[in-house]
């Protein structure tokens, strides 16, 4: 189960951090990622990060976001800066196996509810 929060209203510039708190699997040994859905767009992969720490980022996000995981807390976070309108979408956290598939296209098998990012200009 994922657990995603953080989300709300800001205007263009201003930071956020998403939150994402993992239970019922082995938290340690899965790779973690965001995604994100815009009103009427598909869903698109946003950052991720490896059981090892080696992370991803979607180039759109490149040098803004930063997504990191405390394993003691089994938490995965998204650190996002410079937020631009843009940037407005749910954004949904996700979990699979280390050992299956990538980082970008997953596959992956849990998701949360996710948590809606509003970034006002």
């Amino acid at each position: 189960q994922l657990q995603a929060s953080g989300g709300g209203l800001v205007q263009a510039g201003d930071s956020l951090r998403l939150s994402c708190a993992a239970s019922g699997f082995t938290f340690g040994r899965s790779d973690m990622a965001w995604f994100r859905q815009a009103p009427g767009k598909k869903r698109e992969f946003v950052a991720a990060v490896r059981w090892s720490g080696d992370t991803s980022y979607a180039d759109s996000v490149k040098g803004r976001h930063t997504i990191s995981r405390d394993n003691a807390k089994n938490t995965v976070y998204l650190h996002m800066n410079s937020l631009k309108p843009e940037d407005t979408a749910v954004y949904y956290c996700a979990a699979k196996s280390s050992l299956l598939g990538s980082l970008h296209e997953g596959p992956y098998n849990y998701w949360g509810q996710g948590t809606l990012v509003t970034v006002s200009s």
